[in-house]
């Protein structure tokens, strides 16, 4: 037996999950099991476990989309995996646990030189970041990328990557000790989310606005950014973490000439295996040289899991949260 955070019902108050021994299964031909070591907390897990998030698992089921493990079983179909390969783990559920069952299309090998913590941090942040800068957004060194939700998991991201790529960061964050920390991680300016951050970002670029604009927070965030983006610029729909699914007035995009680009990064893989492999390539590599920089704000036990998503839900993290088994 293991131990596994469990969903049973929807809740947004944590009162849903719980800590259970859970027997193992058998494998199925394609599948591994593997002794998690490391997971972190994404913020599509909040939205799972309140029935938000646009996939919706068969309750009950374990929470965590992405950990970091050694692989301890194998299917007898397996060829490119074995015993004691150390890998990383991307799906929808399953990583809050000692151990898990996945196919083998669902793991990765561990970059070189990488502990457990930074392996299991970066694939949903810098999947999205780089699908939406590079692959959707074609960000240019020179030009300016504004960030919102700058602090947050896929936010700092984005900030890292533009960074690499040579643009001009400004990041929006909602407290000053978000702020400093953004300039000290690589941000060129920081602004705060209150109303009237269009003023600024039109005062930075010299009232020509942002070319790429980076929206995981919708609502009132997108509202503005739509009156602070450049011409022929591109706005990246990355999520609605404040709640609200924002419209846009379609003459805005006519007379500015700005583009809405909605951002599924993970559909990439889905849809075309071959380019999937490609972008966890591609973040792999710039992970593991340096190029790219993932934060971890905190490690917690799989007992303090409620804690760990407390924390996140609180906005209090910079970053990722960790969740050692």
């Amino acid at each position: 037996m293991f131990r596994s955070v469990v969903v049973h019902n929807l809740s947004d108050d944590f009162s849903n999950i719980s800590i259970e021994n859970i027997d193992r299964q058998d494998l199925a031909l394609d599948e591994v099991r593997v002794k998690v070591n490391s997971a972190s907390v994404n913020f599509p897990d909040l939205l799972m476990t309140a029935g938000l998030y646009q996939y919706k698992p068969e309750i009950p089921f374990t929470l965590g989309m992405e950990s970091s493990g050694v692989i301890i079983e194998i299917g007898t179909d397996i060829k490119d995996f074995d015993i004691g390969d150390e890998v990383i783990i991307s799906a929808f559920t399953g990583s809050f646990s000692e151990e898990l069952v996945v196919p083998e299309i669902k793991v990765r090998k561990k970059p070189l030189g990488l502990n457990w913590e930074q392996a299991s941090t970066y694939t949903v942040a810098y999947l999205t970041a780089y699908v939406s800068l590079i692959t959707k957004g074609d960000l240019k060194p020179g030009e300016t990328l504004l960030v919102h939700g700058a602090a947050g998991g896929v936010g700092l991201a984005a900030v890292d990557i533009g960074r690499y790529i040579g643009a001009k960061v400004i990041a929006v964050a909602s407290t000053q000790e978000k702020r400093d920390f953004l300039l000290s991680y690589g941000a060129d300016f920081v602004l705060s989310p209150d109303k009237g951050f269009k003023d600024h970002v039109k005062e930075i670029t010299n009232n020509l606005g942002a070319d790429v604009i980076y929206d995981p927070v919708g609502g009132d965030v997108f509202d503005e950014s739509i009156r602070c983006i450049a011409w022929n610029g591109r706005l990246l729909v990355v999520g609605f973490a404040s709640g609200r699914i924002p419209s846009i007035p379609a003459n805005m995009p006519l007379i500015k000439g700005f583009s809405v680009i909605g951002v599924r990064a993970g559909e990439y893989g889905r849809r075309s295996p071959e380019e999937g492999r490609e972008h966890f390539a591609m973040i792999d590599k710039l992970i593991s040289d340096g190029s790219l920089n993932p934060h971890i704000h905190k490690i917690y036990s799989l007992d303090q899991t409620i804690e760990a998503l407390k924390e996140l839900s609180n906005r209090k993290v910079i970053g990722k949260v960790c969740i050692n088994p």
